[in-house]
């Protein structure tokens, strides 16, 4: 009996129209704080963000993920009931309660089974791992992957002083999106490997927390807190992790960094990203970089970098693809794939 493996189909991206400049950004932050000495540039020089995407007031993560999903349907000239299982792996969700994918679902009118993969940054390329297990393992033929990202909905926009901005500086640079993969049954191996590895003592390094969930009656109700990053414990998170979640899924398959078409990694800030190139060793012509135009696309970063190569012809069937993975928590890893 001949062997089932799991390939990438097709990959869509959704990027709203509306964009905020990093000026923009800091002309509205000098407005709602009269009192706030904030020295112009100083989020474009830490991050290397010049613009993000902002979804229009009225749509929730599942709208952003449901507009990536039809054009891959339609791009793929698929139909909602043509899939097997919809995963939904985004950071920001509609609800606690129910998965997210059951609304992505309702939207598309899809009828198969759903649930949601959540692990931060990587949330994409968890699912990818689930999706690929499911598929060799005969449980499902065609799983859909869908993301919706609306972090800017936490941008505070008020705050106390210098001190809570370089806090929560993050906050600033992120950016709205919507991304979705298929991923089929195929004859011939398509997502070729990968490893994970997760250095989770560091978790409290940068958190987007709920204050005041307790069972004490007598406190208010729980309130979302904006993204707060504590730079050195994410680093010290970063230096910890076993690199060779990085170069391990290579070797086993003969392969450096140079036999990749591209390789797609997460983006927080283009600094950071350079510096672990070099550490890691991956050549710079072959990044993806959206850090500078698109902002911190969160769990749609690598979706929407390989959907940019695709369309810019980067890309081709049979090239090699890498998808490289760095998430708060902390967690990292590397999935390799041949389009």
């Amino acid at each position: 009996m001949a062997s089932v493996h799991a390939r990438v189909a097709g990959v869509a991206a959704h990027l709203p129209e509306t964009t905020m400049t990093t000026a923009e950004v800091e002309d509205r932050l000098a407005a709602r704080n009269p009192g706030l000495v904030l020295p112009r540039g100083v989020i474009h020089n830490g991050s290397g963000v010049r613009r993000r995407h902002v979804a229009p007031p009225g749509e929730k993560p599942s709208d952003l993920a449901a507009h990536a999903a039809r054009a891959l349907l339609d791009e793929q000239d698929l139909h909602a009931r043509d899939l097997d299982l919809l995963v939904y792996a985004g950071v920001t969700i509609d609800l606690v309660e129910p998965a997210t994918a059951h609304v992505v679902a309702a939207k598309l009118g899809a009828g198969c089974p759903v649930f949601d993969v959540r692990n931060a940054c990587n949330s994409v390329l968890n699912a990818i791992q689930v999706a690929e297990a499911l598929i060799v393992t005969g449980r499902h033929r065609r799983v859909l992957i869908c993301c919706g990202e609306l972090p800017t909905a936490f941008m505070p926009w008020t705050l106390s002083g210098a001190d809570e901005f370089m806090t929560v500086a993050a906050a600033y640079t992120v950016s709205d999106a919507g991304a979705a993969l298929l991923l089929e049954a195929a004859a011939e191996p398509g997502v070729l490997g990968h490893r994970f590895a997760a250095q989770s003592h560091g978790w409290d390094a940068a958190t987007v927390a709920l204050r005041n969930l307790t069972s004490d009656p007598a406190t208010d109700w729980p309130v979302i807190r904006p993204l707060t990053v504590d730079a050195i414990g994410l680093i010290r998170g970063i230096e910890a992790t076993d690199h060779a979640v990085f170069s391990d899924p290579l070797a086993a398959l003969g392969l450096t960094w140079d036999d990749f078409a591209v390789v797609c990694v997460h983006q927080a800030s283009l600094p950071a990203l350079w510096k672990f190139c070099a550490h890691v060793g991956i050549p710079p012509e072959k990044v993806v970089v959206t850090i500078a135009q698109h902002g911190n696309l969160v769990a749609a970063t690598i979706p929407v970098q390989l959907a940019q190569a695709v369309a810019a012809g980067r890309v081709r069937r049979g090239d090699l693809v890498a998808f490289v993975g760095l998430a708060s928590g902390f967690s990292a890893g590397t999935v390799v794939v041949r389009w």
